[in-house]
């Protein structure tokens, strides 16, 4: 854009219905106008810790019901991975439209210290996103590109 004016999106909101499961369970939010991702939290009645290198399953106390056509991917809390080692196990969790179960975030304790979660803390974020779903065909041919089977590093950048 020549005049350096930045392009405007539109945003809409999408309904998603939860479900407290447990007492010490606290609704998502989101932290500033344009966060992606609203906060889970901990719903823990007491502190626990994380050891180095292991891994928790912290309880949402939440269950979801994402809209058809959305997934709610979990991902790290920047400041908690950054600070303390802390992230999500699986990197990324994928929340699919029809469970309906209790959302639980795997942390995982990447440091050297033993961490601790209190009850009510954010450990997580959630984004709902759309998805394409595939419809798969097999064939004995794929059509050629410039970079072919060039995988990790072909393209000459570390």
């Amino acid at each position: 854009m020549a005049s350096g004016r930045r392009k405007r999106y539109a945003f809409s909101a999408e309904k998603v219905r939860i479900k407290k499961l447990r007492q010490e369970a606290v609704i998502p939010s989101y932290g500033t106008e344009f966060s992606a991702g609203a906060d889970l939290c901990a719903a823990v009645s007491e502190p626990f810790t994380v050891n180095p290198h292991e891994t928790a399953k912290v309880p949402t106390g939440l269950s979801f019901e994402i809209p058809e056509g959305l997934a709610g991917l979990v991902f790290a809390r920047s400041g908690l991975a950054s600070k303390s080692g802390l992230a999500p196990a699986n990197k990324v969790g994928v929340i699919d439209s029809d469970y309906r179960g209790e959302v639980f975030v795997t942390l995982h304790n990447h440091g050297t210290e033993p961490q601790e979660i209190l009850p009510g803390e954010r450990v997580a974020q959630i984004a709902f996103v759309p998805y394409v779903k595939a419809e798969f065909e097999c064939t004995d041919d794929l059509t050629e590109t410039v970079r072919g089977d060039g995988g990790f590093g072909s393209t000459g950048r570390v």
